[in-house]
């Protein structure tokens, strides 16, 4: 098929726009989104210090390219990347994420799960079982790249959440009836670096593309342990029904949106933990994780 912009060969087919894209207009209607992102969420200003959670797989490297492509040119803005390694034998390999940093020409800071509490997500499957070991991981792995990104400067944690990722975040909550999380604000949290996600309105399809046009060598496995998140579900559910009805998941992330910004949710006052230091709501619950493991 011809681009519909301007008939060279087009690489790409978006359903819910109608629009086939070649190579330069399909690199051009997906910056344009991810600049919009920061845009209206204001996720970037002067003097900002960013990392960006570098897994090794297409989002984050995706991510690491794009904002270096941005804010290159930029002396008031540094940019940097920080990968975990949870501990899972056979999929994360931090050498994976430092020759995608070294290739776009960041630093990369490197921690790990057992350097930070003790535990790799292997051996606390060993100790629980795999059912909720994207739930350890999860929090564990939010705890652990806050405690870095602090200890470095960092100001804004950059993720590589896409469209689909945010689609079934707010699906996931309304199947759980998890109004608390539906109306939760935005807003900052003291002792928590501020996150963005300037793939907010991307499909991951669209990534996946910009990450292949871009970057070479990043995962493409999925973490062995994922096949039992309530997400692999949703996914599947809402991939279905987004094929029969384009523009699903835009419908989603906007409600989701709304439902944030509402005003109806009680303002809530994080504390800091005792034992960690780390702000919560009530129990730690990467704490009170860990004692359970260790306490087996």
């Amino acid at each position: 098929m011809l681009c519909s912009k301007c008939r060279r060969q087009a690489v790409i087919y978006q359903r819910y726009s109608g629009l086939h894209l070649c190579k330069a207009h399909f690199i051009a209607d997906f910056e344009s989104k991810a600049k919009r992102a920061i845009r209206n969420h204001r996720w970037i200003v002067p003097n900002d210090r960013i990392a960006v959670a570098l897994s090794g797989g297409k989002d984050s490297s995706a991510l690491l390219y794009f904002l270096k492509k941005l804010l290159g040119e930029r002396r008031d803005v540094s940019l940097s990347a920080i990968t975990i390694d949870e501990g899972i034998k056979g999929y994360r390999d931090s050498r994976i994420a430092a020759s995608i940093a070294e290739s776009i020409g960041t630093d990369l800071i490197v921690g790990s799960f057992d350097e930070m509490f003790g535990i790799t997500i292997d051996e606390v499957v060993r100790a629980k079982g795999d059912r909720l070991s994207c739930s350890y991981c999860g929090v564990l792995r939010r705890q652990c790249l806050n405690r870095i990104a602090k200890d470095h400067g960092v100001t804004r944690l950059a993720l590589g959440f896409n469209l689909d990722d945010e689609a079934q975040s707010v699906l996931m909550n309304v199947l759980r009836g998890d109004a608390e999380r539906l109306l939760r604000p935005c807003n900052p949290v003291g002792g928590l670096v501020p996150r963005i996600r300037p793939f907010h309105y991307s499909p991951e399809r669209e990534v996946a593309l910009y990450a292949y046009l871009h970057v070479e060598g990043f995962e493409i496995g999925r973490c062995p342990y994922s096949h039992n998140a309530l997400r692999a579900d949703v996914r599947s559910v809402l991939n279905d029904y987004d094929w029969r009805h384009p523009s699903t998941k835009y419908a989603l992330v906007n409600l989701g949106e709304r439902l944030a910004s509402s005003g109806l949710s009680p303002e809530t006052i994080a504390g800091s933990c005792p034992d960690c230091g780390e702000p919560c709501l009530g129990e730690c619950r990467s704490c009170r994780m860990l004692r359970e493991v260790h306490h087996v």
